[in-house]
């Protein structure tokens, strides 16, 4: 009986065919958290704008001296040959706005809007940053140690948060600064009121992460690791800031996002009340006091600093929004 030949492979000497050949197993390459939420980050184009808008609302106010000796005039440097001396308002319409006055002028002193506006994004960012700063700061060391300690640690620092968010801060704002002299610790004025309104913005603001930052901790101090670590004979101290804080990063960082746009509301809100620097130091919210007396003649004057409050409070606040999903571990 013969043996049939299988003729159904390649011939001798032939090479077998590519299709034929499995393709050789590709390769799994591990991603770290950092780069899933800039992969994430990346898709949402909203964010990225509101991060974009926000970069360079934060150049214009570095740059602001340079800005404001190419494109403007010197923002305390009045020009009554552009006003109505009738009227008190600028000469032209929409504020006096003109190729030399990029955004008008202010009324009865005539100064550039355009400059004014640089120097108050200078005052509202660092206002807002050092606040944002010293809230992260307390808050985080005080949820910590609540959430983790618990018993009476918990009970005091609770109450202590409790109070601080009951208490007025606009009043205490304006009676702390009408009371404080024209310089001290070696500031002058203008920075003297730049710190105090930080301090007490960013001291009365940091009960809220601090609540964020307790309960998150509470969770994480019953996880395996905490036990593990424990377990090996770890301190309190390195249980807190080499186990727990790791793990808490992404909300401190979306908070931190998210409370500077809060502070700049609350220093213009303050400027607008007097409790802000002082003229002619430019700022939002005192340039918004200013136009409540002529802006039914002319509400340019309103609407430009009203505008860069909108815009970058909307900035931030996209920008957070954006981080907040990237850094979501149940996120897609």
């Amino acid at each position: 009986m013969t043996t049939p030949i299988d003729t159904s492979g390649p011939a001798a000497g032939e090479q077998p065919d590519a299709a034929s050949t499995p393709a050789p197993a590709k390769q799994i390459e591990g991603r770290s958290p950092g780069r899933i939420a800039w992969s994430r980050l990346k898709r949402d184009k909203v964010a990225l704008a509101g991060g974009a808008v926000v970069v360079l609302l934060v150049l214009a106010a570095v740059f602001a001296p340079v800005l404001s000796a190419l494109f403007g005039h010197p923002y305390d440097e009045p020009h009554p040959d552009q006003m109505n001396p009738d009227l008190g308002l600028p000469k032209g319409a929409f504020g006096g706005i003109s190729g030399d006055f990029l955004l008008g002028l202010d009324p009865t002193f005539g100064r550039d809007v355009f400059s004014r506006i640089l120097y108050g994004a200078q005052i509202s960012l660092l206002v807002a940053l050092g606040a944002a700063v010293l809230s992260v700061c307390i808050g985080v060391v005080m949820g910590v140690m609540a959430g983790y300690f618990g018993g009476w640690v918990d009970s005091v620092i609770s109450r202590i948060m409790e109070v601080l968010l009951a208490f007025p801060q606009l009043l205490f704002s304006m009676a702390l600064i009408s009371v404080m002299p024209n310089s001290a610790f070696g500031l002058s004025d203008k920075w003297l009121r730049v710190a105090i309104l930080a301090v007490v913005i960013g001291f009365f603001g940091w009960p809220y992460i601090g609540r964020i930052v307790r309960g998150q901790a509470m969770s994480l101090r019953e996880r395996e690791f905490v036990d593990a670590a424990r377990s090996l004979g770890a301190g309190r101290a390195h249980i807190l800031f080499r186990e727990l804080l790791p793990n808490l990063v992404a909300p401190i960082l979306v908070y931190a996002t998210l409370i500077i746009p809060t502070n700049i509301l609350n220093e213009a809100a303050l400027s607008f009340l007097g409790a802000g620097v002082r003229p002619p130091t430019p700022s939002w919210g005192q340039m918004l006091s200013d136009a409540v007396g002529i802006y039914q003649a002319d509400p340019t004057y309103m609407v430009i600093p009203g505008l860069a409050i909108f815009i970058t409070v909307l900035a931030f606040n996209l920008f957070g929004d954006g981080l907040r999903d990237a850094l979501d571990p149940k996120g897609n």
